[in-house]
């Protein structure tokens, strides 16, 4: 993780606090400000951090948080593939766990996007993955939902 000092302050920003663990951007605004960070597998004091991608700017959060309020987790379940739901949680989940040291004992993350094992949590963890270049239907059908209202990036 390469973080850079401004990406702390930006992100301490965003977040109202430090972040906890060690970071990448790997979206950015055309400001150049963090949209997507991609975390470490583990917090700074060991804790497993199960979600790798996470959505930071504030603006796409809001919108993210108005569709999941409106009942965007149950309908974007029913409109995904669940295949394709199962390869996203996989391939986030062995991305994931490519980076944990060699040797690890302790807990470990687990679980795919934002975590869970099987169908949709968070509609902001799958965007993120989906902004970060991630194959996610859930991510997609969250641009698509968000180009409809136009308050998405992508």
């Amino acid at each position: 993780m390469r973080e850079s000092d401004d990406d702390v302050v930006a992100l301490t920003a965003l977040l109202g606090r430090p972040p906890g663990a060690d970071f990448d951007v790997v979206v950015r605004d055309g400001a150049g400000q963090p949209v997507v960070v991609r975390n470490a597998p583990f917090t700074r004091d060991g804790t497993p951090m199960p979600t790798r991608y996470w959505l930071v700017d504030r603006g796409l959060s809001a919108a993210v948080s108005r569709l999941e309020s409106a009942g965007g987790v149950r309908e974007a379940e029913r409109a995904v593939d669940p295949v394709e739901l199962r390869a996203a949680h996989d391939a986030y989940a062995a991305e994931r766990d490519a980076v944990v040291p060699s040797g690890h004992r302790g807990p470990r993350p687990h679980g795919g996007v934002g975590g869970t094992r099987t169908g949709v949590k968070c509609l902001h963890a799958h965007y993120a993955y989906h902004l970060a270049g991630g194959d996610d239907p859930v991510g997609r059908w969250v641009a698509t939902e968000l180009a409809r209202s136009c308050e998405g990036i992508g």
